[in-house]
């Protein structure tokens, strides 16, 4: 093989060619990520050691681990070590994910393969999904009260819109030669919902399951303030209350952890479960 095909075809594990086009591949883009976190780091060490931003603003990179020491060991405010607060905030977000998965994939599913479903549930849907969580918080509460149901309630509902809204994507992208193919084969319509129309939505269902978690943890603080005692949003908030910018700190970067790495487990599975995406 000679020719633009063969320079198409051959392997570069920095680089792949997608329709004529040099992509970066996933070894460029680590190197890159990771040597952009060390520049963002060092240039935090040096503003907050020379003086440029006053402590209380940002402080050091050694006070936020001695903070995230102190808060694991439950000497900060309250008197709850971190892992309470950390188990607490996922029982809430993951709960609330799951529900979210288990309601909105379906509702998704369902309104784009029928007018009648998409009738029902796109009003009210698309009312709701550009609406910030704290508007509605103080109807969560009137609700469905301060307990663990309300926070619950106020992530589910973060979570439920982009998971819908993909889901719906998805079935839309599916090329009607594949859903003829399946009738013409003698497929019934729920047979074609299941072996054709799902799998080939399962792309977009898996990115919109990646941002609704990105979502439900952007509403854990507030759903938080609705008279908790523990978790990682009501840590924050407390300490804010305090001016301990270093427990802030500490608490936005362990979450911001937890969601990355939840995120990481998300696009590994997405590779084992739909190994095509991506692919020509």
């Amino acid at each position: 093989m000679s020719g633009p095909d063969a320079r198409d075809a051959a392997p570069d594990s920095g680089t792949r060619r997608v329709a004529g086009y040099s992509v970066p591949g996933e070894g460029s883009s680590v190197a890159i990520s990771i040597a952009t976190v060390i520049a963002l780091f060092a240039l935090w060490w040096v503003a907050t050691h020379f003086g440029w931003i006053r402590d209380i603003f940002l402080p050091q990179p050694e006070r936020i681990f001695t903070s995230f020491i102190e808060a694991w060991n439950g000497e900060i405010q309250g008197g709850k070590p971190l892992w309470e607060h950390f188990m607490w905030s996922l029982i809430r977000v993951f709960a609330a994910f799951a529900l979210a998965c288990v309601t909105a994939i379906p509702v998704g599913i369902a309104m784009g393969v029928s007018r009648v479903w998409r009738g029902i549930f796109d009003p009210p849907v698309e009312f709701y999904r550009p609406l910030p969580p704290l508007a509605y918080l103080p109807l969560i509460v009137i609700w469905f009260g301060i307990e663990e149901t309300a926070k619950i309630v106020l992530i589910y509902l973060a979570c439920f819109a982009p998971l819908a809204m993909a889901a719906r994507a998805g079935v839309k992208s599916v090329m009607i030669e594949q859903i003829n193919a399946a009738y013409s084969m003698g497929a019934s319509k729920w047979q074609v919902i299941r072996h054709v129309i799902i799998p080939a939505a399962m792309p977009e269902i898996f990115t919109g399951m990646r941002i609704a978690i990105g979502f439900g943890w952007t509403t854990l603080v507030a759903a938080e303030m609705v008279a908790a005692t523990a978790g990682l949003g009501q840590m924050v908030l407390n300490a804010s209350n305090f001016l301990r910018t270093d427990v802030v700190i500490m608490g936005i970067v362990v979450i911001g952890a937890v969601a990355y790495l939840f995120d990481l487990l998300m696009r590994r599975i997405e590779r084992l479960v739909v190994p095509w995406k991506g692919k020509a």
